[in-house]
């Protein structure tokens, strides 16, 4: 059999010259598409729920002061204060939480789609589009946002991803 009509060497990218994605880069960068999707429908239902959330706070307030809530849920919410505030200014601030969110949401998609054809410029739009939900609740809700282990594992799931990245920008070459 002639090698040079052979489809499995026509279709690769070795036959081309041009190098492969690598396999951590691969992975990454689906985890991230999905990541997004996930991210794209929080997003969009905290829009549509915010209202409810506001109406429902008393109720919540009133179950974390009368003990009935383990202390590990408290926890994860934080100061019963801060969510009242937290749960006012985004009910005030939605539309442009949810422009901004959706903006990174794209920015994290884009950067990670630049990585996928190994370009360089691919990971610092990634990494801005990560950081930019961050800034965007400090700005719009303040610094108590940065308060709960929800804050934290988001913190950690970002760090840790960005972290992946850099050590798989040895492979983006263009």
């Amino acid at each position: 059999m002639d090698t040079q009509n052979d489809p499995k060497d026509l279709l690769s990218n070795e036959f081309q010259g041009m190098p492969k994605l690598s396999s951590g880069l691969n992975v990454l960068t689906i985890l991230t598409f999905i990541g997004c999707a996930i991210q794209l429908c929080f997003d969009v239902y905290g829009y549509f729920n915010a209202k409810q959330s506001f109406d429902d706070l008393d109720k919540i307030k009133e179950r974390m002061n009368s003990g009935a809530m383990p202390s590990w849920a408290r926890s994860l919410i934080g100061d019963p204060d801060n969510l009242v505030l937290i749960v006012t200014k985004k009910l005030e601030n939605r539309l442009p939480l949810l422009i901004l969110s959706l903006t990174a949401i794209a920015l994290c998609f884009w950067g990670a789609l630049q990585m996928r054809k190994l370009k360089k410029q691919g990971y610092l739009v990634y990494v801005i589009g990560e950081l930019l939900p961050f800034l965007t609740f400090y700005l719009l809700i303040g610094s108590v946002v940065f308060s709960g282990l929800f804050f934290f594992v988001g913190v950690g799931f970002v760090g840790l991803f960005i972290l992946l990245y850099n050590l798989q920008r040895k492979y983006l070459v263009y």
